[in-house]
């Protein structure tokens, strides 16, 4: 079985390649960055996105049999929709390219969770609502998929906030922060948010990639855990692992400290609390896990599970450094 992934040099795409080869298959890898594992530098093609040709003529001489499209730009510092050119460009080119594979089963395309604001109920899989640039690139993969649909069975993923070994900023602040004892309780505010253990969303994405999605009105799955975490609990569980306690701060001081912050930044001058993380720290941001759970209903691993392996993981590699 021949399998490729698009942007396996990255967070997910690392991880989802190992898991592929473990199992016994053909994986090569198309992205412009090198792998995170040097063992895995000669299954890579060395490829650009948005250049046509030579995509095409990659993807087409591996002829695989399944296809998961992960390359993105996915930080959130793009000032134009032009920024983020191999998240429409991109994915335009590769649903050119797909309807020439002779033998393609599946093919799953990467969207986010961004493509809606933080809190947003969606309607159908149609609705968005996106606050970013990042977001709305986003959206502009979703409409050219949907607008040049594989003439095999396919299907959108949106992963929400996942986490775990060989993670990067932005995903691994919250780990960084709770580890350097820098993050602390805001009162006594519950907060609740759909995120995912990297684990989990392999055995998520392997599931939808071997199962068929051919509804028509069933095509867009958020990849995360559910239920959501309560953030403070999840924080108390990582320094728990640690040997020590999340402190709390009273609400009032840490938005006099948001205010701080905000004033700073009209001066270009970065402070770690501003209104809009106190927001991000304060409000729920549930995704509705339902179609997914229903597909890939057994996730292997606890968040406890996870968490000890995020932090060896850490230490593994910061210890290399």
């Amino acid at each position: 079985m021949k399998i490729l992934i698009t942007g396996a040099s990255g967070f997910i795409g690392t991880n989802l390649m190992e898991d592929f080869i473990s199992k016994g298959y053909e994986v090569l890898n198309i992205d412009f960055n090198k792998p995170k594992i040097p063992e895995r530098k000669s299954l890579w093609k060395n490829v650009d996105i948005t250049e046509y040709s030579p995509f095409e003529r990659e993807v087409l001489d591996f002829n695989p049999d399944y296809l998961v499209h992960l390359a993105a730009r996915t930080d959130l510092d793009g000032k134009t929709l032009d920024d983020y050119d191999a998240n429409v460009t991109g994915v335009e080119n590769l649903m050119n390219i797909v309807h020439k594979c002779p033998n393609l089963k599946k093919v799953i395309v990467t969207s986010s969770k961004f493509v809606t604001r933080n809190g947003y109920q969606i309607k159908n899989q149609h609705d968005y609502c996106p606050h970013t640039k990042y977001g709305e690139s986003k959206v502009e993969t979703e409409i050219r998929v949907w607008g040049n649909e594989p003439q095999c069975d396919w299907c959108i993923i949106r992963p929400t906030s996942i986490w775990g070994p060989w993670f990067g900023v932005p995903y691994r602040n919250f780990f960084d922060m709770v580890m350097r004892r820098m993050y602390f309780h805001i009162g006594h505010i519950k907060c609740h948010k759909t995120y995912g253990y990297i684990g989990n969303a392999i055995y998520q994405i392997e599931q939808l990639l071997f199962t068929e999605t051919s509804d028509s009105e069933n095509k867009v799955f958020y990849i995360g855990d559910e239920p959501a975490y309560e953030i403070n609990e999840w924080a108390d569980e990582i320094a728990n692992e640690l040997g020590f306690k999340v402190p709390t701060m009273p609400v009032w001081f840490v938005k006099c400290l948001a205010k701080f912050g905000d004033f700073l930044g009209l001066f270009k001058i970065h402070f770690p609390m501003q209104s809009f993380r106190f927001g991000n720290m304060t409000n729920d941001g549930i995704n509705d896990m339902r179609n997914t759970y229903k597909i890939a209903p057994k996730t292997p691993y606890t968040r406890l599970e996870g968490t000890r392996a995020t932090i060896e993981w850490i230490k593994k590699y910061e210890g290399k450094k």
